[in-house]
């Protein structure tokens, strides 16, 4: 038996396939992951998606699919749709064990989920505009001239300039200033990072989520955003490269047990 999980994001549209093992007490196996942009219509990422898993053998027509993000309603094909905050919750727990706390960086949002015995507890969002997401990132790199990579390398040799707005626009504006009064791009990078962490540690404290730590998302391959968030939240932060489908794994997991 085998489960599929789908994951719209604003930014990135993701799948997952896990299969059941032969023994009752086995933990499921990932069989298939992809990942695409999502890119205008949430219905087209959908479609492709579906056309990814059937080259792999994978036929969403047989059913057990479960579609969640925020695009979850443009999927057709899944026979049902669960919130990311419990696909989040669920994926973390399959990745790295049932207490901790979840940190999900997403495109469109900031997720922080408290994980205990597999179940989701507490969980705190940020706002929509806030200078804490993804897309900050991406945002920022571009006005930088700079890859997200790059711009990581370039934070590890700078030294924090502040930036203090809560919007994406305003923030910026205030990094359009900064280059305009010639400070050193390193530094900027390094103020676009330190934004986006004290923010999610500020809110993973709203969360009154504590150690362990588990960072989803596409954020988890960058080493050094991985670092200074742990170093903010006062303890290491474990993630790995599934970890940015963990939405889409937590989904395959609801469809394993679809009737």
């Amino acid at each position: 038996m085998i489960g599929i999980g789908i994951d719209i994001g604003s930014t990135a549209a993701k799948a997952a396939v896990l299969s059941l093992g032969q023994d009752a007490g086995e933990k499921p196996a990932l069989l298939f992951t992809h990942v695409e942009p999502t890119g205008y219509s949430s219905v087209d990422a959908s479609d492709r998606l579906s056309r990814a898993l059937g080259k792999d053998g994978y036929d969403v027509g047989a059913g057990h699919v479960v579609a969640t993000g925020y695009g979850r309603v443009s999927v057709p094909y899944a026979g049902k749709v669960v919130t990311e905050i419990t696909c989040h919750g669920l994926g973390a727990g399959w990745l790295f064990g049932p207490d901790g706390t979840v940190v999900d960086v997403g495109g469109q949002d900031t997720k922080v989920i408290q994980l205990k015995g597999g179940r989701v507890g507490k969980f705190a969002m940020n706002d929509k505009c806030a200078a804490g997401t993804g897309r900050f990132l991406e945002v920022m790199a571009d006005r930088l001239g700079v890859s997200q990579g790059q711009m990581s390398e370039l934070a590890a040799a700078g030294v924090p300039t502040k930036i203090s707005s809560m919007c994406t626009v305003f923030a910026e504006s205030e990094v359009i200033g900064l280059v305009g009064r010639g400070e050193p791009k390193q530094n900027i990078a390094r103020g676009v990072i330190e934004s986006v962490v004290s923010r999610v540690a500020t809110l993973a404290s709203q969360a009154g989520g504590g150690a362990p730590f588990f960072l989803t998302g596409g954020l988890c391959e960058n080493a050094y955003v991985v670092r200074r968030l742990g170093e903010a939240l006062g303890s290491p932060v474990e993630t790995c490269p599934d970890a940015r489908y963990a939405g889409a794994i937590g989904a395959a997991l609801k469809g394993l047990f679809l009737p």
